[in-house]
């Protein structure tokens, strides 16, 4: 069963080596700014599981975690994202992932991806975990039914996850489920449905207990305060990020999901007024980091920031002509030149730190 205090109180976080090489290898090339980019080695990003040829790492990531644990005499905590949904990304392409439902994917999903993944968490009972399950795959769910590959996966997607959390619910991890972000269920009807669609899988899973809470704004660049969404669309109650949470959570009360906690994820929140609308989400230009990961005890019911997101990472492909090419990664709003999903994309990781906010000092 998953934890009931808040995972990300007094522990240290765990940084990625990868990550941190990425950044170092930067840092050596642009000497202008290799101070503030070294900074943000240092800090926290979430460990992406998004293929089955991925699982392998756990052991190397939460193994490294535990020596430094040992270390300093100090719980580690180590936050991964597990993102390997049958038919992925349903109603986009730039994230399309390897398990299709025609080809066994449900089962493949839990025998392959989920089951490794519960049987490493289990064997490292003595660290703290968190997993966020699934970006993107329930509110398309809510939203999206519409879209014909969407509607067709509905069903598998409410039975993996819920598998997912079955499984990963142990004691000393943390689950949270993805619940998208304002600019896509701010609005009360979607709010609605999407508390919908969690009951229902939550009962699947076993209860609303299995769960610490939700994440939300992962991969995305909603601000946390201001008003920067009434000029998108002035017909949405949720402007900003922190007050879809507080909104949110009372809805998810309604349905009967109480006392929940959140993770916002900032990595690129930090600058607002960078887009035309909402629904642009492929490496949007003029975006900075945000607020720095921590805790958030004073601010309930948010749990923690965090970079779920790690901030350099491309959202997608901008050739139209490269496989997973997403026309949004084409977009007026978007950066030019962007390599595939996940890649290193060095001149908007630098964008992202000449735009921090809270700066970069």
């Amino acid at each position: 069963m998953s934890a009931r205090k808040n995972p990300f109180e007094d522990v240290m976080f765990y940084v990625n080596p990868i990550y941190r090489q990425k950044v170092e290898g930067t840092a050596t090339r642009v000497a202008d700014l290799s101070t503030k980019i070294r900074k943000v080695a240092t800090y926290p990003t979430a460990l992406w599981l998004d293929s089955i040829d991925r699982l392998p790492q756990i052991h190397n990531w939460l193994d490294d975690a535990r020596r430094q644990q040992e270390q300093v005499g100090k719980p580690m905590l180590t936050v991964f994202v597990v993102y390997d949904l049958p038919n992925r990304d349903c109603a986009a392409k730039a994230s399309a992932g390897e398990l299709k439902l025609e080809e066994d994917g449900e089962a493949r999903y839990k025998a392959e991806f989920i089951d490794p993944i519960a049987e490493q968490f289990r064997q490292h009972a003595g660290q703290p975990i968190v997993a966020i399950l699934e970006p993107d795959s329930l509110a398309n769910i809510a939203t999206n039914l519409g879209n014909r590959k969407c509607a067709d996966s509905a069903d598998a997607y409410m039975r993996s996850v819920a598998y997912a959390i079955s499984k990963l619910s142990q004691e000393h991890v943390s689950v949270y489920l993805d619940a998208a972000h304002a600019g896509w269920l701010g609005w009360d009807d979607n709010r609605s449905r999407m508390a919908r669609v969690f009951k229902r899988v939550l009962d699947l899973a076993g209860g609303p207990e299995k769960i610490r809470g939700f994440a939300t704004n992962v991969a995305n660049y909603n601000t946390l305060n201001g008003h920067d969404g009434k000029k998108l669309d002035r017909s949405n109650p949720c402007p900003d990020e922190v007050t879809y949470v507080h909104r949110l959570s009372d809805t998810f009360k309604r349905a009967g999901i109480k006392r929940k906690g959140f993770i916002i994820d900032t990595a690129r929140n930090g600058k607002g007024q960078i887009r035309h609308k909402w629904g642009e989400w492929c490496n949007v230009k003029g975006a900075g980091l945000g607020e720095r990961p921590r805790a958030t005890p004073d601010d309930s019911p948010i749990d923690a920031y965090f970079w779920v997101k790690p901030p350099g990472e491309s959202d997608g492909v901008s050739e139209p002509t490269e496989p997973r090419f997403d026309p949004s990664c084409k977009s007026a709003d978007s950066a030019p030149n962007a390599p595939q999903a996940g890649s290193w994309f060095e001149s908007y990781f630098l964008e992202l730190v000449r735009n921090a906010d809270p700066p970069l000092e």
